[in-house]
């Protein structure tokens, strides 16, 4: 839910009010702060395995860096529904990295469901005579590779979940996150006008900040702990559901049936590739 009002509030604020490095900038740094004074205050634990910590870079560069700086700059570019429909991809792409990394069966029917998935992405995007929208393909690959990078990321720090606290492992990956983002960001928001901000622009911000990157990664990361990377990412399944029925009663974007048609065809690859391998089959 947090993650589908993303869309339409991250959307109002970029690139008219705030760009999205400098946005980024600010969700790792300010959600490192709270990150570590949880963990200092009431965890108390420390990672000091090199190897840890050296798996704790990759899953930072993967899992906040870069993915959420691909993901705020390609929303600026592209559609709010065409975003939310993307990021269907996550679980297609973590199901096909745990079956490289942790060895996961991908029988006949995850390899069918990969190709409609990525088949329905792709008319997603250009539509019937795929004549892609040279205003919003940049955005969509953005997206797209953001979606990828979160995979790789749910994966590779399952190891870390299991044996620290997750708000451990969230303090660490932010402000190693928060010290790589600003040659990023730092120009722009020194350049940021904050005094020109409305009550509602501060709003979406502080609910971005909070919401989208504090609560929904310290939730993923205790989730990770608890379950398989696939079975997490597919909750993403929800995201374009609730961030179209968002954007849509906002008024701010329409939703085509030729869309509707090709959403339909991502879910059902996307299920199939999550979908439990019979014995049989």
């Amino acid at each position: 839910m947090l993650y589908g009002a993303t869309f339409t509030i991250a959307k109002e604020i970029m690139p008219l009010w705030l760009k999205p490095e400098a946005f980024v900038s600010l969700r790792i740094i300010i959600s490192a702060l709270i990150f570590v004074i949880i963990n200092v205050f009431f965890i108390r634990q420390k990672i000091t395995n090199y190897d840890d910590l050296k798996l704790l870079i990759v899953c930072t560069l993967f899992g906040t860096l870069f993915n959420m700086l691909l993901f705020f700059r390609g929303l600026s570019f592209t559609h709010r529904i065409n975003g939310a429909v993307l990021m269907m991809f996550t679980p297609v792409f973590t199901a096909f990295i745990s079956a490289f990394i942790l060895k996961e069966k991908f029988g006949i029917i995850r390899i069918a469901g990969l190709i409609l998935a990525t088949f329905g992405g792709v008319f997603f995007i250009g539509g019937i005579g795929l004549n892609f929208n040279k205003q919003t393909v940049i955005g969509d690959i953005m997206v797209t590779v953001n979606a990828i990078l979160y995979s790789i990321y749910l994966v590779k720090v399952k190891p870390l979940m299991r044996k620290y606290n997750p708000l451990t492992v969230s303090a660490y990956m932010f402000v190693v996150g928060g010290i790589l983002v600003l040659p990023f960001g730092f120009i722009q928001i020194i350049n940021t006008n904050f005094l020109t901000f409305s009550t509602s622009i501060w709003a979406g911000i502080v609910f971005v900040i909070v919401g989208t990157t504090f609560l929904t990664y310290l939730l993923n990361a205790w989730a990770l702990k608890h379950a398989s990377p696939s079975l997490v990412g597919s909750y993403i399944y929800l995201q374009p559901v609730l961030a179209t029925i968002i954007a849509v009663l906002a008024q701010k974007e329409t939703l085509t049936i030729e869309k509707v048609i090709f959403a339909i065809l991502i879910f059902t690859g996307v299920f199939l590739v999550n979908k439990r391998i019979e014995k049989n089959a």
